[in-house]
């Protein structure tokens, strides 16, 4: 039988759980978006890809009957959908650049410090397991990003992508912290986010004049970034509410080594031994962050 402190101990461990399986949709995501945006621009294929979004999750907040948000939520969910957007087009192209194992990490890691920083500030610091999650968390991204060694012959000194990344991880970290003010349902509040993400990703289409055409290729990688992402987003957003917003994203910024073992798998890029330490590392952040 389990004692009433055991039992008052199981919902801490449920937004460790979300945020667990945002990182696998997250990491899959990413990778069907960058590697779909090598057959397509990026910021069309992100404009489809929130489309298939806010169809599924609009289908499933009607489902579900949860509170719809308040006017200041439904602010703060279109401003965190109009960033967010246009971060995750941005995040794309540098994917699409050749580097998915070296720009998913740098955008994960700004995107995860800033938030933790602001939420740290506010909330005061976690607990000491939770601190010892935080620097296993931060090393494993950076061993995961790290750059390895290459022919003489190799762009290692400039590899593409990694300022595209850079910016992109920033607008994550104002993502995350915009989404964070949304209450409500989540998945209504995704949906919301996914309405700002569309409207700012079609005025960079029409700014950029860009061919509004997909083949069927793009189109299903498109299609298939957009329903796991805003998944993971509904997951990520129950997470924040229910438990600290530092723990939530240190946890889902995990997501490039989901994002490195396919692009390994399916792409051939290179693993080396730093990265399957960084992957150990990401394992054992997990359990210290939810302890917290």
């Amino acid at each position: 039988m389990l004692t009433s402190s055991g039992v008052s101990s199981l919902p801490q461990f449920a937004p460790a759980a979300y945020s667990v399986t945002a990182v696998f949709l997250w990491g899959a995501s990413d990778f069907a978006g960058g590697y779909g945006s090598r057959r397509a621009n990026a910021f069309v294929l992100t404009a489809f890809s929130h489309i298939c979004a806010l169809a599924l999750m609009l289908a499933i907040a009607f489902t579900q009957h949860g509170t719809f948000p308040n006017r200041a939520s439904i602010f703060w969910a279109v401003t965190a959908g109009v960033i967010g957007g246009f971060s995750i087009a941005i995040f794309y192209r540098a994917l699409a650049s050749g580097h998915m194992g070296l720009a998913a990490p740098i955008g994960a890691l700004l995107g995860a410090a800033i938030p933790t920083l602001v939420d740290i500030a506010l909330e005061g610091a976690p607990s000491r397991w939770s601190i010892l999650g935080f620097a296993l968390a931060i090393l494993a991204i950076w061993l995961i990003a790290r750059p390895e060694a290459q022919g003489e012959n190799d762009e290692s000194d400039h590899p593409k992508g990694v300022g595209a990344a850079a910016l992109a991880g920033v607008g994550f970290a104002g993502f995350y912290l915009c989404i964070h003010e949304a209450t409500g349902s989540p998945t209504w509040v995704a949906a919301i986010s996914r309405i700002g993400s569309f409207v700012a990703t079609s005025i960079a289409i029409l700014a950029t004049r860009a061919p509004l055409e997909l083949n069927r290729s793009a189109t299903i990688f498109g299609g298939l970034a957009g329903c796991l992402d805003v998944i993971g987003v509904a997951l990520f957003i129950f997470a924040s509410e229910h438990g600290r917003l530092d723990e939530a994203v240190v946890i889902t910024s995990l997501y490039p080594a989901i994002t490195v073992l396919l692009a390994r798998i399916v792409l051939k890029e290179h693993f080396s031994r730093w990265k399957f330490v960084g992957l150990l590392a990401a394992l054992a952040a997990v359990p210290l962050i939810a302890a917290g």
